[in-house]
């Protein structure tokens, strides 16, 4: 893009890099996966591949059995398991990996989208706030988890997917 016309910015201290315009000229269009990261591609393909196919599943399992899934997703994000770390450790690495890479506005726009594809996916369901929201969890990490493939090993990445979560609990003793 070009800046037409009279251009400036807010303060040439604090936000040297962003330019104000009042109009701007489109030079080039480009593809959308490069704003994305380096896994732009990827992250493409999962949020308008997997995320729509599962989505429903997600917040299904969600409104099957509530107590049940709040359980087993309280036990991912604190605790994670022999073969992948807790949940919330996992985001946080994500975002503290995507900040030092400064992606971190990459990441949160993969969040929007993968949000966004869930809403879709859900529209014409009964799915409940919170199955919802469990959905919308499940797609964020899998979406970071593709921004991250190349960078993570899989016991970070299997937490940011929530992999035990898609098997059935385990059955409690009387």
């Amino acid at each position: 893009m070009e800046p037409l016309g009279e251009t400036g910015n807010w303060s040439q201290r604090y936000y040297p890099y962003r330019l104000l315009s009042h109009q701007i000229r489109v030079i080039e269009e480009t593809d959308p996966w490069p704003a994305l990261g380096a896994a732009g591609r990827d992250v493409l393909n999962v949020i308008q591949q997997e995320i729509p196919e599962r989505a429903a599943r997600w917040a299904a399992d969600w409104d099957a059995d509530p107590e049940g899934m709040r359980d087993r997703q309280w036990n991912w994000e604190q605790c994670g398991g022999p073969t992948c770390g807790a949940g919330r450790w996992a985001d946080s690495v994500a975002m503290a990996v995507s900040h030092n890479r400064r992606e971190s506005a990459a990441q949160t726009w993969i969040e929007h989208l993968a949000r966004n594809t869930v809403d879709q996916a859900l529209a014409d369901t009964d799915a409940s706030m919170m199955a919802r929201c469990y959905a919308y969890g499940r797609a964020t990490g899998h979406a970071v988890a593709a921004q991250h493939q190349n960078r993570f090993e899989p016991y970070v990445l299997d937490a940011l997917r929530g992999v035990g979560l898609d098997s059935p609990a385990p059955a409690v003793a009387a």
